[in-house]
């Protein structure tokens, strides 16, 4: 986010920008079926965070509940957080093994743009989840998690 007008524009500093992203996700999202917020209060560079996705519906994965691990490094907002699923979960952009979103296979992650927020990259693995080629997969059984 950048504020400004004309031809100047400020860049919102990296702690501002995730107190905001922390106030939008402690509120609720949507329809309320995407929620992320700390996964550690005490930690002042505010790096660690966990994400809730309800499955969509019409999908094999209506009614399940995901958990997912958000890294934020220094260098965020510029570059994208690190994310993994912790609840296990089929899916084409998922790495089978340890649960992280492959870059490469989820376009979100791979033209990263500044403006770009965890709140987007929830909801956007929400709708990847309803997409064709994910919605019917084989899903390991309910409760299951990465390492």
């Amino acid at each position: 986010m950048t504020l400004g007008s004309g031809g100047s524009s400020v860049v919102v500093p990296r702690n501002f920008r995730l107190l905001e992203e922390l106030e939008r996700g402690e509120k609720g999202i949507g329809d309320g079926t995407v929620s992320y917020g700390m996964d550690d209060g005490d930690d002042i560079y505010m790096r660690s965070w966990t994400g809730t996705i309800i499955g969509p519906h019409n999908t094999v994965h209506e009614g399940r509940i995901y958990q997912l691990k958000l890294f934020c490094d220094k260098d965020y907002p510029e570059k994208p957080p690190s994310v993994r699923f912790h609840s296990r979960i089929n899916m084409t952009c998922v790495n089978h093994e340890t649960g992280v979103v492959e870059p490469k296979k989820f376009g979100l992650l791979a033209n990263w743009q500044r403006e770009y927020t965890m709140e987007d990259i929830l909801t956007q693995l929400k709708k990847e989840m309803a997409a064709p080629h994910n919605r019917k997969l084989v899903q390991p059984p309910e409760g299951g998690l990465f390492d």
